[in-house]
């Protein structure tokens, strides 16, 4: 019978000290992905499905020598960055302070105290009384209750971790386009300019016409409008290309300045057959997928340590310690208790707070698959973009070929009188035009490499 009451006894130490945990067990919420990105049909991507851009380290990505380094800068140096990196090691303090929950806490206490009282002129030095002692308490997690807070903590670090992983692709994604949008309007100030020239070239032309009584005073003025808007874009450009580098080196952590972008390839068209892998496989590429996961997770132990709350919780506490009237005289004293509490009645505060806890799990699961389609929107977009700003490249390419010529023959035709100046001036405003479009349409193009690797979280490795 001895040896019965002893197993019994073990069995319930041991039941009490590794306890049980309530709470639902995390499962993934299924979001069927489709066979393949839409658009991928009509773009050119390589149709190994296990391969994709997305693996691959943005060095390999981005060619351009000063975008390599301008990367590399903005993430050794982007404050948004460094500030994602400040808030991990704040949720890992957060994790050790709701970890110590599950652990006893221990006190010490020194104290002494003493008088002089002075008695005929004599002074007297009463013996002080000396106590020391240790005082401990402790809840044993039998329901799992801290350890679920603690597991939700840790999955919010886990988010906390990807979170920063989300801001590192969104930088070199950020770069990138800032630096592309900076050659393009460099590109754009070099159109500018070339036509400046010609134009200045082309009022010279009709300013001697005029005084040599073959041309009109008109066509003077005309000349001068077709200078005056060329000079005028010029500031304009000048001033965005400012601002944009003062936008890029805010990315590199640096103060307003100049940033190096002489690359003449910039804007060359980005390579075509570009692996795009499977849909499914964004689920464990893209950080803001597993940023919504982790904070999925985190809601779902929530709900354990919410629905612990609804049992009895036992409550151990000792002190131990000496007192006397010095230390030579000390007295030992030991005492122990230990409580159990069992909520009966507070007026639906833990039945909401568990009601609470599967609304905001629900919301989740939604902001999950949300994000997942939004995921696959991206990629799609992208895939269609390359496609469709490579065809409107082409054609505007032909557009300014076709304008070109037809403002050397609308020129020829006014020298030798065939033709009026507003030929001459309708012709090189829409070549003007037509140039400046191109531009715009070579840096859309550019972009959509940028925005397909991002899309298939590609960067943050």
């Amino acid at each position: 019978m001895q040896l019965v009451r002893t197993n019994i006894a073990i069995s319930l130490l041991a039941l009490v000290l590794t306890g049980c945990t309530v709470g639902p067990k995390y499962t993934r919420p299924n979001v069927p992905a489709p066979p393949a990105f839409r658009g991928a049909d009509n773009a050119d991507v390589s149709s190994d499905p296990k391969t994709s851009i997305g693996d691959q380290q943005w060095a390999t990505i981005f060619h351009e020598p000063e975008l390599q380094d301008l990367i590399h800068t903005a993430l050794q140096n982007n404050y948004d960055l460094r500030i994602a990196a400040e808030h991990i090691l704040e949720q890992q303090q957060q994790v050790r302070i709701t970890r110590s929950q599950e652990f006893p806490q221990v006190n010490a206490v020194l104290s002494g105290a003493g008088s002089n009282v002075s008695a005929g002129g004599t002074t007297v030095l009463l013996s002080p009384p000396v106590e020391f002692g240790l005082s401990a308490s402790w809840t044993p997690d039998f329901w799992g209750l801290y350890r679920k807070q603690t597991e939700a903590q840790r999955d919010q670090l886990l988010a906390q971790q990807w979170a920063q992983r989300a801001v590192r692709v969104t930088l070199v994604q950020q770069v990138a386009t800032t630096y592309f949008q900076l050659r393009a309007l460099d590109a754009q100030l070099a159109v500018a300019k070339d036509t400046l020239k010609a134009r200045q070239d082309s009022l010279s032309l009709t300013q001697k016409l005029e005084a040599g009584g073959a041309a009109p005073l008109s066509d003077v003025r005309q000349a001068e409008q077709l200078l005056y808007t060329a000079t005028s874009e010029i500031p304009v450009l000048e001033q965005e290309i400012q601002q944009t580098e003062n936008q890029l080196r805010l990315l590199l952590g640096q103060t307003p300045g100049t940033v190096s972008h002489t690359d003449p390839s910039a804007l060359a068209p980005p390579p075509t057959d570009l692996p795009t892998g499977i849909p499914s496989q964004l689920l464990e590429r893209r950080p803001d997928i597993e940023q919504a996961e982790a904070q999925l997770m985190a809601a779902n132990a929530n709900i354990g340590a919410a629905r612990a709350q609804f049992f009895p919780q036992l409550s151990l506490s000792g002190q131990g310690g000496a007192a006397g009237a010095s230390f030579a005289n000390l007295v030992g004293v030991v005492l122990g208790t230990g409580s159990i509490t069992q909520p009966l009645f507070n007026g639906g505060k833990l039945r909401g707070q568990l009601e609470l806890t599967k609304a905001q799990k629900d919301e989740l699961v939604l902001n999950y698959q949300k994000t997942i389609l939004g995921a696959f929107r991206d990629v799609s977009n992208a895939l269609i973009a390359a496609q469709k700003t490579r065809d409107t490249r082409v054609e505007q390419q032909k557009l300014v070929a076709s304008a070109q010529d037809a403002t050397r023959l609308a020129r020829v035709r006014y020298q030798g009188g065939a033709a009026s100046y507003i030929e001459v001036l309708t012709n090189d405003t829409n070549l003007f035009n037509a140039q400046l479009s191109l531009v715009t349409a070579q840096q859309n193009e550019a972009l959509t490499l940028v925005q397909l690797y991002s899309a298939l979280g590609g960067g943050w490795q």
